[in-house]
């Protein structure tokens, strides 16, 4: 039998390789959201300057159509620089920079991705797409078919799909998995450990993972829910990608911290976003039509690939690492 390391230095080069190009597209789309918020005409009969309190996300309360002086624009710009800022943390550390990061992956095949967040992200978030795509394969084959909300408006429709992620780690990372954690496996009960905690559970010393994995799948299964039960919100089809999303976000949670999540599901909405929409005002076709283009199947083949390599190398570990316990017993 081929030793593992040999294996995981073969798989070492390409997977690298698939990360850094995910990386620089990744980069790419921050100049794109701004050009597509700022200067295309993706909104139609409103730009930039719309009032935010005028979006439907405000109906029913207060702050509806009131005379706040901050426009979908502004919104933007604040969501635009904290997404930045997290990513350039997570191309910086934990512990190494990315490219220090990747060196002994090359050199050596050991594949410790906790030194570096952006690494487990562009991984996880290749694995994600890769999940995603079975099961809608799956699904269609069935006759299921999995349709977004609709909106009216493309410019509201980017900037509530840049929004969610941060509302949603928010709520189903933070306040359902995060605190939970917190108060099944915390030896401590200071205010300064508790937020370290949240910022990245892996701080906690968890002796039992079978509690952590149970409410991970169980929040999981809720996040697929809540986007198939309100009005004007996805076909049935999604829950079962949804729910595998809110799994993997909830482990990518647990072993990474919250930049991981949050910047994997910001992937997943506002990178996929931009070159949609990018390709949209380029050619001159619906949203709809430039998810059908060439470049975007590109860039799903490319994560598709990226993805099985990914889920190799997870299961090149986990069997060696199997068999030298059995060895040692």
């Amino acid at each position: 039998m081929e030793h593992p390391n040999r294996i995981l230095q073969f798989l070492g080069i390409p997977f690298t390789a698939l990360q850094s190009i995910i990386l620089g597209l990744l980069l790419v789309s921050f100049p794109m959201g701004i050009y597509i918020v700022f200067e295309s005409n993706i909104g139609d009969d409103i730009n930039f300057e719309y009032p935010l309190t005028y979006l439907a996300i405000f109906e029913g309360t207060e702050f509806y159509q009131a005379p706040l002086d901050v426009t979908l624009g502004d919104a933007f710009v604040v969501l635009w620089i904290f997404y930045a800022t997290l990513f350039t943390i997570a191309i910086l550390g934990p512990k190494h920079g990315f490219l220090k990061s990747l060196s002994p992956i090359i050199s050596f095949g050991k594949f410790n991705t906790t030194t570096n967040y952006m690494i487990g992200i562009t991984k996880w978030f290749s694995i994600l797409i890769l999940i995603s795509a079975v099961i809608n394969y799956v699904q269609e084959a069935f006759g299921i078919v999995t349709v977004p909300p609709l909106d009216d408006n493309y410019l509201i429709q980017f900037f509530y799909v840049s929004l969610a992620p941060l509302i949603e780690e928010f709520g189903f990372r933070l306040i359902l998995i995060g605190i939970p954690l917190f108060a099944l496996y915390s030896h401590k009960s200071s205010l300064r450990y508790f937020i370290k905690c949240l910022w990245n559970p892996n701080t906690l010393r968890i002796y039992d993972y079978k509690k952590a994995f149970l409410l991970i799948a169980f929040v999981g299964v809720f996040f697929g829910f809540a986007h198939i039960a309100f009005a004007e919100s996805w076909t049935e089809g999604k829950f079962a990608q949804a729910a595998a999303s809110g799994v993997i976000l909830g482990w990518v949670y647990l072993r990474y911290g919250f930049v991981a999540s949050l910047l994997i599901h910001w992937a997943m909405n506002y990178f996929v976003f931009s070159y949609a929409n990018f390709i949209s005002q380029l050619n001159f076709i619906t949203i709809e039509d430039a998810f059908s283009y060439p470049l975007m199947s590109s860039l799903e083949i490319l994560l598709l690939i990226s993805g099985i390599i990914s889920i190799s190398i997870l299961f090149v570990n986990r069997f060696y690492s199997k068999n030298e316990s059995a060895l040692k017993i």
